[in-house]
């Protein structure tokens, strides 16, 4: 969740057109995807943590357009773009734009890679396969894409209303490929980075390492109170689908030949951010702290949380609810019916059960319970907004089933508070520490510095990509995650 009135960058990458010939023979794309990732384009970048327009996301860039070369497509309509998304994911619109998250570059370990990962979504938008998935939905503009919330979106129930609404940008679960878009996929991938000069093996450690990282993470969050958004699930990973792709790779002939570039790779990712940005808040075990906001709560035992750009999402088995800030006018009512108008659409009748004002630990309150007819049943709406300053408050959102009011979630509206200055200034964020093994260093050691409380050694092999009784050399280079300064 990024501050409120907080700007972030909406500028793609800066891209140099190549040049080419009247004969290049090179395709383009429709104009009409052009234009709407043009549009869309802003949007997706503030919705998933902003773009990185620095060193990192021209190198990205520049790899992305030496494998998209290779794609038929025209490489002036490709374009490459860096996010700073704390989820492990990748994914292109019809329009030639193509989008990888900071986490997921943390997971490799070779620029060869990073070019099977951006020749894999450049391979989609070259095989026209959003537009097929879309034209199937009928949802090919940005409002299919980004997610307005169409109709009453609490008519169908409790169901998933508050995730929806915490990240919209979920909606991207229209781009789920099919299991044979994503071979296809693989397979001209791993075509684009074999004549782009890498080695074409490089698509089977990329796979293997999402696949590691995805069992890693399934141990984790049985510890863990954070859940994973449905727009990371847009590439279902299988072991059939390992196994394509090493059968491919091996027909190229080239395994083991080619481009790798690891040290100038990790170079790159060196000094990355892992996991939450503190611009946007972080999770520490059952507590949501934001130290540029300068607020804390806490949710209770056995629900997960889902930090989202705009909203943090809380689900358990007994209700949902968002926590969101906003412009505040000096009317916490005003504030309460925006947030029921963005929830109902305007098109559910609440019955009010409860109203009224207090105080938590502090701060001004006032609160709204009411009821509403839906498809599944009577839900509960339940509203509590906080005055924090003079111009901005927040709130959550809760639904719970009839007649629960606020349920299981009393001891977090309870809980929001201010945090100090002190408090602010110890949250920092992991980050990628490319590390020279030294004599005498073992898996052990090192991943006794990794910067978490638990599977220290667990992750420190996941993230090198290390067996599990591997041994380190002196002059190895590996990914280590400690804490690092604020940006």
């Amino acid at each position: 969740m990024r501050k409120t009135l907080l700007l972030l960058s909406a500028a793609a990458v800066a891209t140099t057109p190549v040049a080419l010939s009247a004969q290049s023979g090179y395709r383009n794309l429709s104009p009409r995807y052009i234009q709407e990732a043009q549009q869309q384009n802003a949007a997706v970048i503030q919705e998933f943590g902003g773009a990185e327009t620095g060193a990192r996301g021209a190198y990205v860039e520049q790899i992305g357009r030496r494998v998209g070369v290779q794609s038929g497509v025209n490489p002036n309509q490709l374009r490459y773009t860096t996010l700073n998304s704390a989820v492990e994911n990748a994914f292109a619109v019809p329009g030639g734009y193509i989008y990888i998250t900071r986490q997921l570059m943390g997971l490799m370990n070779d620029e060869a890679e990073l070019a099977f990962v951006l020749g894999h979504e450049t391979g989609h938008v070259a095989a026209n396969h959003a537009q097929a998935r879309q034209q199937a939905t009928q949802r090919n503009s940005i409002g299919g894409i980004l997610g307005a919330i169409v109709g009453s979106v609490i008519g169908g129930g409790i169901g998933n209303v508050i995730g929806q609404l915490a990240q919209q940008g979920s909606q991207l679960n229209t781009l789920r490929f099919s299991r044979a878009q994503e071979t296809d996929a693989d397979r001209l991938g791993i075509g684009y980075i074999m004549r782009a000069g890498y080695d074409p093996g490089a698509s089977v450690t990329m796979l293997q390492a999402l696949g590691r990282a995805t069992a890693l993470e399934a141990r984790v969050q049985g510890q863990d109170t954070r859940s994973t958004p449905e727009w990371a699930s847009t590439h279902p990973l299988t072991e059939t689908r390992v196994a394509q792709a090493s059968q491919m790779a091996r027909q190229t002939g080239r395994v083991g030949t080619g481009l790798r570039n690891r040290d100038a790779f990790l170079n790159q990712v060196d000094g990355v951010f892992v996991d939450d940005d503190p611009a946007q808040g972080v999770i520490e075990g059952r507590t949501f702290i934001h130290p540029d906001l300068r607020l804390s709560f806490t949710v209770p035992v056995g629900y997960l949380m889902q930090n989202g750009t705009d909203a943090v999402s809380i689900q358990g088995s007994a209700g949902q609810a968002q926590f969101t800030g906003g412009r505040y006018n000096g009317s916490l009512q005003t504030f309460i019916s925006q947030r029921l108008q963005e929830l109902t659409g305007g098109q559910t009748q609440i019955q009010l059960v409860d109203q009224n004002r207090t105080q938590v630990n502090g701060i001004p309150v006032e609160y709204v319970i009411g009821r509403a007819q839906t498809s599944s049943g009577i839900v509960d709406v339940s509203v509590f907004a906080y005055a924090f300053d003079q111009n901005s408050a927040y709130a959550f959102t809760m639904l719970t089933r009839g007649g629960q009011g606020i349920g299981a979630f009393q001891s977090m509206v309870n809980s929001l508070r201010r945090i100090s200055a002190q408090e602010a200034a110890s949250i920092r964020p992991r980050v990628i520490d490319v590390y020279t093994v030294r004599a005498g260093d073992t898996v052990q050691s090192l991943a006794g510095r990794m910067a978490y409380r638990n599977f220290q050694v667990e992750r420190f092999l996941s993230l090198n990509g290390l067996a599990a009784n591997a041994r380190l050399v002196p002059g190895q280079r590996v990914k280590l995650v400690v804490l690092g300064a604020r940006r």
